[in-house]
């Protein structure tokens, strides 16, 4: 189809609203992957709205009336909205009514499974937190943690949706997760094997559940609203109770045949060496791996609370010792200093066997303390043997401070976005 304008009509000039997180997408950079025509167009909404159909068409290689059609659905759903129509250039031409995402009809739940606690969120369709509630286990049985999970979902919604309607419910946790089954294969801090969260979640709830693990959940999160570069190739590493990665290209985030992609705590990184960067505890903690050395066993949340009675501290949780570093602890400080030489080994590695286009540390000193990003980022350059730029290479986490919020609704999201027209029932019957 011939797709160019007429003589007397000027290319009118698209007004684009900066995405939350980050600035705005050239239309020259990384598209993303979709998994229908539908997604494709309510993605290039995401990324350049208000925009106008027309350019939707430029954006997708779509024609002008597949895009037209692609948005009443999305309109009729809810998920898209008409802004402000805008003219031509001193009047010129028909007004121009561009599309944007529509945050004031609908929203996701999120919950994120950790090893000490659980956070349920909701999240707007750009990927903005509403509102997060997190709880301690009472105990570590799966039914009980699910079951307190379906429970709180009905209250955080009448507080705070705004009579928004949720269209699902997505699930992270770390270790081993299968989304295609919807179980949580393996996640040995938990004594978790085998455990039917989308089943349990989907009847407990009436809700669409989908259920990823959090480092590919925050791989996407990445690709729909953090750093556009993940759209090519990256590896995120997530380093927290529990540590794990993502690896992703082309827009793909890989899940490998049995959903152990991104296995990556038993890492070997060692102790850093005699000259003083890292204490004997760290080099001397046991994993059940039986590897000394291993990436869990000198940085896992576990591991940094266990060396702090070599420092002198008494520190019941991770939290306080993060509180104790921020503030301005030196001991506290140290610790973290240490994490951050052998987060860098790791990432080294990463970068090393992947050669991404960027590596996105989720690691809570990485993104607030400089001279622990300054520190993993020497470390990981001094030994990696393709990463000549490590400022640009080695980046933090968009999400700061609502990592666990984000990664549920983000599993969430991406199921929406991948195929908005699918089995969102929610969706259907309300908007």
């Amino acid at each position: 189809m011939d797709r160019t304008p007429a003589p007397a009509r000027r290319p009118v000039p698209v007004r684009r609203t900066a995405p939350v997180r980050r600035s705005d997408i050239p239309a020259a950079g990384p598209q993303r992957r979709a998994g229908t025509a539908t997604g494709a167009v309510l993605g290039a909404i995401l990324d350049h709205g208000p925009v106008a159909r027309s350019t939707v068409a430029r954006l997708t290689g779509l024609s002008p009336a597949s895009v037209t059609g692609h948005s009443r659905q999305l309109l009729a759903r809810g998920l898209i909205r008409e802004a402000a129509e805008t003219a031509g250039p001193r009047g010129l031409g028909r007004p121009h009514i561009p599309v944007e995402i529509d945050t004031g009809q609908c929203l996701v739940a999120g919950a994120h499974i950790a090893v000490a606690h659980s956070t349920l969120s909701l999240m707007d369709l750009r990927g903005r937190v509403v509102s997060e509630d997190r709880q301690p286990h009472r105990d570590t049985d799966p039914r009980r943690v699910l079951s307190a999970l379906a429970a709180r979902l009905p209250g955080l919604v009448a507080a705070h949706a705004d009579g928004r309607t949720v269209l699902g419910l997505g699930v992270a946790t770390g270790n081993r997760v299968d989304p295609a089954a919807g179980t949580i294969v393996h996640h040995p801090q938990l004594g978790w094997r085998d455990v039917p969260v989308r089943e349990y979640l989907a009847a407990a709830t009436g809700l669409p559940v989908h259920v990823d693990s959090h480092a590919r959940a925050l791989a996407r999160a990445e690709q729909m609203f953090g750093q556009v570069t993940t759209r090519s190739s990256a590896v995120l590493l997530f380093v927290g109770a529990v540590i794990d990665a993502a690896f992703t290209s082309a827009g793909t985030v890989h899940l490998g045949p049995r959903a152990g992609a991104g296995s990556v705590a038993h890492l070997p990184v060692g102790p850093v060496g005699p000259d003083g960067q890292v204490g004997r505890a760290g080099a001397a903690m046991s994993c059940v791996c039986a590897r000394p050395g291993c990436l869990h066993s000198v940085a896992s949340e576990s591991a940094l609370l266990g060396m702090t009675a070599e420092q002198g501290l008494r520190v019941p949780t991770f939290r306080e010792l993060l509180d104790l570093a921020l503030a301005g602890e030196p001991r506290a400080r140290e610790l973290f200093g240490q994490r951050a030489r052998y987060v860098g080994r790791a990432v080294a590695l990463l970068l090393d066997t992947f050669d991404p286009e960027i590596l996105v540390v989720v690691e809570p000193a990485a993104a607030r303390l400089p001279e622990c990003l300054a520190a993993l980022r020497a470390e990981a350059g001094a030994r990696s043997l393709v990463c000549d730029d490590p400022e640009q290479a080695i980046v933090p986490g968009s999400f700061t401070g609502s990592v666990l919020a984000t990664a549920g609704g983000a599993v969430a999201l991406g199921a929406l976005y991948a195929d908005p027209l699918g089995p969102w029932p929610a969706v259907t019957a309300v908007c």
